[in-house]
């Protein structure tokens, strides 16, 4: 496709559109761009004849002249988006360009109805009642065969709906563009729901908790510890729609698996010869850890929240060094080589995550290489672990952690009193920046791309903002095992605002982007099949 400068067959007439701002649907005011004038019609043009020769461009460069020529003569400041589009209207029409203008007026129109379907619940109603393959199928972990699924699905059509009604119109429509893309909006904002976290299972286990009418008091087992673990996994994933990460099982665990051991060798001074005590002992306490770790893995994959899914859950692991802790991580990874069931299947939850630390377990010297060696076998046959490098990781973030759930990092943190926390930490959601859209609307231009990518990432900006804005209307009341029982690190008052667990940086928002290689080829001269040289390639400098 040919491209439109509007530089270059100006008139004097419409030389008075540099002042001229376009007030769009949302209300934004932006620079008036003639190119995309050019750009739309070039599309019908193309949707008609499947090409642009040189003499579509002409008609459509002169089109577009007398669109500026009308435009510049009626208005001397702002003008609003769908007076410019009656013009394109009408002077397509009074060119005798009639299949033109009936694919320009169709394209608009089919964009209103998208945009008046985005928000209408009965339309997206149907589509799940007809089993539409975008709605059934738009979450892997859940099965749109069971009841439970179909209610949240139900339920978050209506959510979703309601959601983009409630998102600043500047927001919405950029996320309906695909301009951006404002992450789980079935969830947020209809309701102030956060994304995912650390759960704080050590201040839980350790100081008791509440899940419904139960009083839950600290275990005394191993057994009774992952069992625990197991429950409070199933009431947070039901109270967040993100995934929810245990940090460091290995040495959380160990102190319960201690009791096992003090149990075992109080049997074993009352009933085994002193020269077999501690053998006896060690024995019983390792099949406790290994039978505890096991009905972990179990009952994970046999938990269902309450929006129809296996809770999203990471295990982070391989810091300890104590006999218990080394048993724990061990047993975690026999029982994935292990596989589930009569068959053997490999577990998709929970998921796992080893980390190599310099001078415990990454050389063969090191105490901890032997649990090292296991972890690459389980990775090798069972996909799992993940490998994390300590080291690596306290460089990017300031101190090591567990990924959340979702897979994203929280950055080092430290409270009023310089104690680092990281359990307990959450994160409030996701916006996702397109790039790829603004590479091609750019069309090589990189003075251009900046100028969209600023524009963009202040939408961006905006809707990770309004998403805080909305978490912060949460109360203690809606998610008591989040704000009350100890999930989130402290245990706030009913009435308390949870904007307490949110400030000075505890928590945080995620700014994503994608397709940094295809910004890359649409900024590179391509001959045949050879990429050459870059032209104007703005990913060397290009820091979000």
């Amino acid at each position: 496709m040919m491209t439109f400068t509007s530089t270059a067959r100006r008139t004097n007439a419409t030389s008075k559109l540099a002042n001229i701002k376009i007030i769009k649907r949302d209300g934004r005011m932006v620079e008036f761009d003639d190119q995309k004038i050019f750009d739309a019609l070039s599309k019908a043009e193309i949707a008609i004849s499947g090409e642009m020769t040189p003499l579509a461009t002409a008609r459509i460069e002169l089109i577009v002249e007398k669109v500026d020529a009308e435009i510049a003569a009626r208005f001397s400041e702002n003008i609003k988006i769908y007076e410019i589009q009656n013009i394109v209207e009408h002077t397509l029409l009074e060119s005798n360009e009639y299949a033109l203008a009936q694919e320009y007026i169709n394209f608009r129109t089919q964009r209103d109805f998208s945009r008046s379907q985005a928000t209408d619940i009965n339309f997206t109603i149907n589509k799940l009642i007809n089993k539409d393959q975008t709605v059934v199928n738009e979450n892997a972990n859940k099965d749109s065969e069971v009841f439970n699924t179909q209610r949240d699905l139900t339920a978050g059509i209506v959510g979703k709906s309601i959601g983009l009604k409630m998102l600043p119109s500047h927001v919405s429509n950029s996320h309906h563009k695909g301009e951006i893309h404002y992450h789980d909006l079935d969830y947020h904002p209809y309701t102030p729901m956060t994304n995912c976290c650390l759960i704080d299972f050590e201040g839980m286990l350790n100081n008791g908790f509440k899940i419904g009418n139960a009083e839950v008091d600290p275990p005394k087992s191993i057994q009774t510890a992952t069992a625990q673990i197991a429950q409070i996994i199933a009431n947070v994933a039901s109270s967040q729609y993100g995934g929810c990460s245990a940090d460091r099982v290995d040495q959380l665990l160990a102190p319960f698996a201690q009791k096992n051991w003090d149990k075992h060798m109080k049997d074993a001074m009352r009933w085994v010869d002193e020269a077999h005590r501690e053998e006896y002992t060690k024995e019983k306490t390792r099949k406790d850890i290994y039978d505890a770790m096991q009905s972990l893995e179990y009952e994970i994959n046999t938990l269902f929240t309450s929006n129809g899914q296996t809770p999203f859950t990471s295990l982070g692991f391989g810091l300890g060094e104590n006999w218990f802790e080394r048993e724990i991580q061990r047993a975690i990874l026999q029982i994935r080589i292990h596989g589930l069931g009569s068959e053997h299947r490999t577990a998709i939850f929970p998921k796992l995550i080893f980390t190599i630390k310099r001078g415990l377990n990454l050389n063969p010297l090191d105490p901890n290489y032997d649990i090292k060696e296991l972890a690459l076998e389980c990775a090798t046959k069972r996909m799992y672990p993940d490998i994390l490098s300590y080291d690596k990781i306290v460089e990017l973030t300031g101190s090591f952690k567990t990924p959340m759930g979702c897979r994203s990092f929280l950055q080092g943190w430290w409270d009023e009193n310089g104690i680092e926390v990281n359990s307990g930490r959450m994160n409030l959601g996701v916006v996702t920046l397109n790039l790829p859209r603004i590479a091609l609307e750019a069309a090589g231009d990189k003075e251009k791309f900046w100028s969209i990518l600023e524009e963009r990432t202040q939408i961006v900006k905006d809707a990770l903002v309004f998403r805080l804005e909305r978490c912060k209307e949460a109360t203690p009341a809606n998610a008591p095992i989040l704000y009350q029982n100890g999930a989130f690190g402290e245990r706030l008052n009913r009435n308390e605002s949870v904007d307490k667990l949110f400030k000075n940086k505890r928590a945080t928002v995620s700014f994503g982007y994608i397709g940094l290689y295809e910004v890359a080829t649409a900024f590179m001269v391509v001959s045949g099949r050879q990429i050459q040289k870059p032209k104007n390639l703005p990913l060397k400098s290009c820091v979000i």
